[in-house]
Parts: C-alpha cells; sequence; structure tokens
C-alpha cells in the first residue's frame, strides 16, 4: 500500500479528509497510525489505526477507511492547544507522546516619543511572557512524519522532504518516498528502509550521502489537487 502525504482519504460511504500526516514505530519500522484532516475541519484531525485502512483500487493512491464517516469522527483527535510560559513544555499524558510543534508568540510595541514628536521607539517592557503552542498527541514510543519533514543524507546534507511511504501486508515500512528539487521541476525518489538511519519526529537520517541518493532512480511528482 502507498501512503501519500495530501492523498484523498474516504470512508465506506463517501469521502472524509486528507493524509496529513504518518505515525510510525521506529523501533519496528512499521506505520501504526494515519493522522487524517476531515474535510473543511483542519483543526479536527483524527487519529485513524492503520488497520482501518487500504489502498483504493485503480490509477488513484487514495486511501480507503473501514468505517463510515460517523465513527472516523468519534476517533481520537490529535490536535491539542496550550497556553504557556516561555520555555514552558507541554505536560502530556500518560501513554502519548509529543508530535509536531508549532508554537506561536505574539507581537508586541511600544508607541513612546522622541522630542515630543509620537515616533515608535521600541519594544514594550510590559509584554505577556506566554506564548501558545499547539502540538500533536501521539501513541507513546512513536513519532509522527509529515510532508514538511526533513530527510538528511548521511554526510550532513539537507536532500528534501518526506513525501509518503510503501508499506506491507502487515504494515512494515518497505520504502520511503523523498520528494526534491523546486516547485517546478520536483521529482520524487523512492528509498528502500534499509538505507534509513533513524527516524525521529519531523526528521529522518539516511545511510547513503547525498551523491549515493542522486545517483537513484526518480520520477515526476504527481500533485493532488482540490
Amino acid at each position: 500500500m502507498r501512503l501519500e502525504l495530501g492523498s484523498p482519504v474516504n470512508c465506506t460511504d463517501g469521502p472524509f479528509g486528507k493524509l496529513a500526516d504518518i505515525v510510525v514505530d521506529p523501533t519496528k519500522q512499521r506505520v501504526t497510525q494515519l493522522i487524517v484532516e476531515p474535510h473543511g475541519d483542519n483543526d479536527k484531525a483524527r487519529l485513524v489505526p492503520i488497520e482501518l485502512a487500504s489502498a483504493e483500487e485503480g490509477e488513484t493512491t487514495g486511501i480507503t477507511l473501514r468505517c463510515s464517516t460517523e465513527e472516523a469522527d468519534k476517533l481520537e483527535l490529535v490536535e491539542v492547544t496550550a497556553y504557556l510560559r516561555l520555555g514552558e513544555a507541554p505536560e502530556v499524558e500518560p501513554g502519548w507522546d509529543l508530535g509536531v510543534e508549532t508554537v506561536l508568540a505574539e507581537p508586541y510595541y511600544y508607541y513612546g516619543t522622541v522630542g515630543g514628536l509620537g515616533y515608535e521607539t521600541g519594544p514594550a517592557s510590559d509584554y505577556d511572557p506566554h506564548v501558545t503552542v499547539t502540538y500533536d498527541r501521539i501513541p507513546k514510543g512513536d513519532v509522527e512524519i509529515r510532508r514538511a519533514s526533513e530527510v538528511t543524507s548521511a554526510d550532513g546534507h539537507q536532500l528534501g522532504q518526506v513525501d509518503g511511504f510503501l508499506v506491507a501486508d502487515d504494515d512494515s515500512i518497505t520504502h520511503f518516498v523523498l520528494e526534491r528539487g523546486h516547485l517546478w521541476g520536483r521529482r520524487e525518489v523512492t528509498i528502500p528502509i534499509n538505507a534509513v538511519a533513524s527516524v525521529f519526529t519531523d526528521a529522518v537520517t539516511l545511510t547513503l550521502t547525498k551523491d549515493e541518493v542522486g545517483e537513484l532512480p526518480s520520477v515526476r511528482v504527481h500533485r493532488w489537487t482540490g
């Protein structure tokens, strides 16, 4: 089964959303969960057990879930928002780990005067020392990979981003898909899982050098629209 990030996800009774991220057990090199964003409700992404997913037949690489849209809406929510002091880490419930995080700090300005002219003179001295942190909550011991996750070669070069995974019938990962290049010249390279040195949340490191990856066959990227 090909799990292409951004591909459509359908339930037994109709469309549900798109594949946003993939949750992986890094020790077993196995996909455990899919993170699916419902249509029109992107902040209500759901954690979908991989056992519910199967690849759609035909030319597309969409995914079908073995449940109704109503049942999918009852699956675990992924995204959590916390209001924390700067430098403070979110507290995660037992059995869960932090996935991808986004931090938003409020801008602050000081409107002072210079020579009585009323110019803006710099940052304020009294500001809110809190930040808004949005993070994904994933099963403990797993890691989260998204389309923006960076892929690094064995010699330290940033090669591109993860575009998806190929998984066997037992949900073990056989290959992952690397997306390289610029907007109008993007190509994808399929890399065997035994060429992966480590997988952490939002990061993949290879055992191959930049030149070795460059010698692998590549094809043009297919992009989902809508």
